[in-house]
C-alpha cells in the first residue's frame, strides 16, 4: 500500500529518539513487528528509509519509532525528528515476515533501535495473555516507561550496555518451551552477537525470526 499520511503525535521517548504516531490509511493492516517505508523531499532530495513498527496494532493510527545518533544523522533523520502534528509523510508497506503471531512465549532480542519492535511485540502479547521477555543492549535506553509498564504486567524486562555481554540475559530468557518464538532486531553487530548468544544457549539460531537494520 502506498499513501500520504498525517503525523497525528511525535512524543520523546529517550535520548536522541522520537515516537511518531501516523494515521492510519484506509485499508492499511500491519502486525507488530512489521515495517514501513517513509519517504519524503527534504530541500529538492527524494529520500526514503525503512522503520518497524513499535506500536502493538493499527487502529486509527500507528507507531514508529526513530533513533538519531547526532554523529551520523543526515537530512532526513534530521527532518523526521522535527515533524510536528499536521505534517504529512508518504507511507509504503507493511513488509516483512519477521512478526508476532501469536505464539504462547515471546522473547525479543532488541539492540538499540529494536527496542521499537521490542515493545510493540511484547506488548501484544501481554494483551493475548501469552509470556514475554525482552533482552535490551544499549547505553541510552528508550521506551522506558512501556518497559516498566510491560514489568509491571509481569514480563521480563533485562537491559544490558552496549559494552556488555548478553549471552546470560539470552540464556536465561529461554525457557526451550516447544511454542517459544525469539524475535531479533537490531543492527548488523548485534545481531551477530544475538546470533552467536542464542548458539550458546543451545537454542536454534535458524528457528529465530530476524530483523538486521543494516
Amino acid at each position: 500500500m502506498d499513501a500520504t499520511v498525517a503525523v497525528s503525535a511525535v512524543r520523546d521517548v529517550g535520548p536522541r529518539t522520537v515516537a511518531l504516531e501516523l494515521a492510519s490509511p484506509d485499508g492499511f493492516d500491519a502486525e507488530p513487528g512489521q515495517f514501513v517505508k517513509l519517504s519524503a523531499t527534504v530541500d529538492g532530495e527524494d529520500y526514503a528509509r525503512f522503520y518497524t513498527l513499535s506500536s502493538p496494532g493499527v487502529d486509527d493510527t500507528f507507531e514508529v519509532t526513530v533513533g538519531v545518533d547526532p554523529d551520523e544523522a543526515g537530512p532526513f533523520s534530521q527532518f523526521l525528528i522535527d515533524l510536528e502534528a499536521g505534517d504529512e509523510l508518504d507511507v509504503s508497506g507493511p513488509f516483512g515476515k519477521s512478526f508476532y503471531e501469536g505464539a504462547s512465549r515471546v522473547i525479543v532480542l532488541a539492540g538499540g533501535p529494536g527496542v521499537g519492535p521490542a515493545v510493540g511485540i511484547s506488548e501484544a502479547a501481554v494483551a493475548d495473555g501469552n509470556d514475554t521477555a525482552i533482552v535490551y543492549r544499549t547505553d541510552a535506553p528508550a521506551h522506558e516507561d512501556r518497559l516498566d509498564a510491560l514489568r509491571e504486567a509481569g514480563a521480563s524486562v533485562t537491559v544490558v550496555g552496549e559494552g556488555d555481554e548478553i549471552e546470560t540475559a539470552v540464556a536465561a530468557a529461554l525457557t526451550g518451551d516447544a511454542d517459544e518464538q525469539v524475535f531479533v532486531y537490531g543492527f548488523a553487530d548485534f545481531v551477530d552477537d544475538a546470533v552467536t548468544a542464542l548458539d550458546a544457549a543451545g537454542a536454534d539460531p535458524e528457528a529465530a525470526k530476524v530483523e538486521n537494520f543494516g
